[in-house]
């Protein structure tokens, strides 16, 4: 497939498309007390067909079909999905497997900053359900880091170095003022040369279609299994009534010249730009916090998409899953570097190329 743009999209009256999704809120409310769907899985296609099976038993036909699409009534609103995505938790472990279509309108592509056409593609992702906080911090680098609600991936990196030299160690961030262009999006995405569609910063797109503004939108899952959630959270991390701020990264450009490589002043064009400072902002070196959200009242460790640098985190504060790593969903490998996510990246350098 490549064309992932909703054949139509509508514009409603808010308050009347508030008391529609509220209706249907209720009927799905009297579907699941009468519907054995598990509680632990969640499965949503735009395909047209679509089996639903729940304790061994398949559920009745009429109701799981009124099921699904109250639920991508709610989930999706009035974009008509290209994703096929599926959400099964058992046992401690969290296995999603999706086409990696996006359930948006995209930009056009292949376009003048990337020649690629999107694909369908076939990921199948698991992760602890359940993740321990390890104390330090796994670089990200040869890891896709996560992936969205929409099986969307999230994929800061970029191939692009100075002078075409990997070697080099400087590194082009794919959102910049001065760095070449992309081809992204507005949702800060483009294509890889494989036909995947992937984020290298907020989802917009998403974002505009599960946005609640009074409390943190979760938009996908880390390879560690830790929950990602959107840049609005409370003021206070444990206090819902402290109302919804914007989150701040800690990472600030370096001063002065670069000393090497392309030279010139630190601007943001190369990865190797920026540095942790602990405290600038509101997040942790891998643009985390411990906090309460609507799916974790208990509280939780979660990663924040930002409108700053480093968009998408750039480290782990759990163990990513293997199933991530960049040689088993697109090619690519290489050793793990830790620290701790207070600090700074290998060999002081930021977040890591």
């Amino acid at each position: 497939m490549t064309d992932t743009t909703p054949p139509h999209t509508t514009t409603k009256p808010a308050n009347t498309d508030l008391w529609k999704r509220c209706g249907l809120a209720a009927m799905v409310a009297v579907l699941l007390a009468t519907t054995a769907l598990p509680a632990t899985s969640y499965a949503h296609s735009g395909q047209d067909e679509e089996e639903v099976a729940a304790t061994g038993q398949a559920l009745v036909e009429e109701e799981s079909s009124l099921l699904d699409l109250l639920l991508e009534e709610l989930v999706l609103g009035d974009v008509e999905a290209a994703a096929s995505i599926s959400v099964m938790t058992d046992g401690g472990v969290r296995t999603i497997t999706a086409d990696g279509l996006p359930d948006h309108a995209t930009g056009s592509f292949p376009n003048s900053g990337n020649p690629h056409t999107i694909t369908t593609q076939s990921y199948r992702f698991t992760m602890d359900a359940d993740p321990d906080f390890n104390g330090w911090a796994t670089d990200a680098a040869n890891y896709v880091f996560g992936v969205a609600l929409n099986g969307v991936i999230f994929d800061p990196g970029t191939a692009e170095y100075w002078n075409r030299d990997r070697s080099s160690g400087w590194r082009y961030e794919a959102i910049s003022d001065n760095g070449p262009s992309l081809g992204l999006d507005y949702s800060n995405a483009h294509v890889q040369p494989n036909g995947a569609y992937h984020y290298h910063g907020l989802p917009q797109a998403l974002i505009d279609r599960l946005v609640d503004t009074s409390s943190p939108t979760l938009i996908g899952y880390a390879a560690d299994g830790f929950p990602i959630y959107g840049p609005m959270s409370y003021a206070d991390a444990s206090d819902p009534s402290s109302g919804m701020v914007e989150m701040d990264s800690s990472y600030v450009l370096r001063s002065g010249t670069r000393d090497s490589g392309p030279g010139g002043t630190y601007d943001g064009t190369f990865t190797q730009d920026w540095v942790y400072s602990e405290g600038s902002g509101t997040l942790d070196a891998c643009n985390g916090r411990y906090g309460v959200t609507d799916e974790y009242p208990g509280g939780t460790y979660y990663y924040v998409i930002t409108d700053e640098f480093p968009f998408i985190p750039r480290c782990f504060a759990g163990d990513p899953d293997s199933s991530f790593q960049m040689q088993n969903v697109r090619g690519g490998g290489g050793q793990q570097a830790r620290r701790r996510p207070g600090g700074q990246g290998p060999g002081g350098q930021g977040p890591g190329a």
